[in-house]
C-alpha cells in the first residue's frame, strides 16, 4: 500500500495539471469544483477522490497522460486516494485495516465461517437432528425463534449503521463543512437526483461512460441501477416484513401478493442481474484507468450481493422441502457476512460519493468553494 503522502503528492500534481489545461471541464463534476480551486489540500483531494465516478473519459481524452512525461492519470489517482479515504474514515478506527484484507477470498470464507457458527448455535439448541431433512411446513422460526433471528441481524444492523455514521461523520467533519451546512435542501434535492439518476454515468451527450474501455457505454449505469434499485427493494422487503410480524402479528411464509413478496422477488432478480454484469465489466476493464488492488474488495461486494439474492430465491423456492434448514442457514450466514463487512468493504463508497455529491451541490449554490 503507498503511503498516503505519496498518494496526496500525485493527485495533487494531476489536479494542477489538469487545473491549467482544462481541457475536460465539461466531462464530469470534478473539473467545475477542481477549477473552483486555486490549491488542493488533502482535504480538498479526499472529497475530490470521492466525486469522481470513475468514467474514465478523461484518460482517454488526455494529452498528459502516459506516456507523456507528465503522467497524468485521474482515474487512477483518485482511485488510489478514494479508497484511503475509506481506511481513513473507518470506524472504529483498528477495524480500517479490513479494506486491505477484504477480498473475495476473505469474504467466501466469513460467510462460510458465519455458517458453520449458525450451524452449531442450532446445534447447541438442540435444533440439528431436524436440521436436515425434516419439514417445518415452510417455517423458518421452528429452527430459529423469530427473537432469535431478530436480535442477532438487529444486533449487527445497529453496529453497522453505528460505524457507517461515525465514517461519514469523519468524512464530513474532514470537508471543513458544520453541521447545520447539512440542512440545505436545495442541496439534498440536487444530489439525490444525481445519484438516484446515476447522471454522471450518462456521459457527455447521454452516450454513457468509457468504461470499460475507451468506448461509451451504458451498461455500467444500467447494471448499477439493477444493484442500487434491487438492494433498496430488498431492503423494503425486510423492514415491511418486520411491520408486517410485529404490528400487524402476520407471520410468515407470506403470500406472493404481499409486499415483502412483491418488493423481495423483484429486489432479488435486481441483485442477480446487476452485481453479475458489473462482475463481468471489471473482469474486461482497461487496467490503465483503475486501481487493479481494490479489484478483490470490489469483486467481494459483487460476490456477496449475488450470493445473497441467489440463495435467498432458493431457500424461497424450496423452502416447504426438506432442505428448509440447510438452505435457511446458508442464506442466514451469507446476509450475516453482507452485513458484517458493509462499513469495510465497497459498499461504503456510495455513502461518501453521495456525501461529494451534496458539497459539490453546496459549492454550486454557493457559487464557490465554500
Amino acid at each position: 500500500m503507498q503511503r498516503i503522502e505519496t498518494l496526496i503528492d500525485e493527485a495533487r500534481h494531476n489536479m494542477t495539471v489538469c487545473n491549467a489545461c482544462r481541457y475536460c471541464e465539461g466531462f464530469c463534476p470534478v473539473f467545475p469544483a477542481m477549477e473552483r480551486r486555486l490549491t488542493f489540500s488533502r482535504e480538498d483531494l479526499n472529497y475530490l477522490a470521492n466525486l469522481c465516478h470513475n468514467c474514465s473519459e478523461c484518460l482517454y481524452a488526455c494529452q498528459y497522460a502516459p506516456p507523456h512525461e507528465f503522467a497524468v492519470n485521474v482515474p487512477k489517482s483518485m482511485a488510489k486516494l478514494r479508497a484511503s479515504s475509506y481506511r481513513e474514515y473507518a470506524w472504529p478506527g483498528p477495524l480500517a485495516r479490513l479494506f486491505d484484507r477484504n477480498g473475495l477470498v476473505s469474504s467466501i470464507a466469513l460467510a462460510l465461517g458465519m455458517t458453520l457458527i449458525l450451524l452449531v448455535a442450532i446445534a447447541l439448541n438442540g435444533g440439528l437432528a431436524g436440521l436436515f431433512g425434516a419439514r417445518h411446513g415452510g417455517d423458518f422460526y421452528a429452527l430459529m425463534p423469530h427473537n432469535v433471528m431478530a436480535g442477532l441481524f438487529g444486533g449487527v444492523a445497529l453496529f453497522v449503521v453505528l460505524a457507517l455514521a461515525m465514517g461519514f461523520v469523519g468524512f464530513w467533519r474532514e470537508s471543513g463543512e458544520g453541521a447545520r451546512a447539512l440542512f440545505d435542501r436545495g442541496a439534498w434535492r440536487d444530489a439525490l437526483s444525481e445519484a438516484a439518476s446515476l447522471r454522471h454515468l450518462h456521459g457527455q451527450g447521454d452516450v454513457g461512460c468509457t468504461y470499460p474501455d475507451e468506448y461509451h457505454s451504458h451498461w455500467r449505469r444500467r447494471f448499477h441501477h439493477f444493484t442500487a434499485y434491487g438492494f433498496l427493494l430488498c431492503f423494503a422487503a425486510t423492514v415491511t416484513g418486520t411491520f408486517y410480524y410485529y404490528l400487524l402479528g402476520w407471520v410468515a411464509p407470506y403470500e406472493l401478493v404481499s409486499l415483502p413478496k412483491l418488493f423481495g422477488i423483484p429486489g432479488g432478480l435486481g441483485l442477480l442481474v446487476g452485481p453479475a454484469g458489473l462482475f463481468y465489466l471489471k473482469l474486461k476493464r482497461d487496467p490503465a484507468s483503475g486501481d487493479g488492488r481494490q479489484l478483490g474488495m470490489d469483486m467481494a461486494f459483487i460476490a456477496l450481493l449475488w450470493l445473497s439474492s441467489l440463495s435467498g430465491l432458493v431457500l424461497m423456492l424450496f423452502r416447504e422441502s426438506s432442505a428448509l434448514g440447510l438452505l435457511l442457514v446458508i442464506h442466514l450466514g451469507i446476509v450475516l457476512a453482507l452485513f458484517v463487512t458493509l462499513p469495510y468493504g465497497k459498499f461504503v463508497h456510495g455513502l461518501y460519493r453521495l456525501g461529494a455529491l451534496y458539497r459539490n451541490a453546496l459549492e454550486r449554490r454557493r457559487g464557490g468553494a465554500g
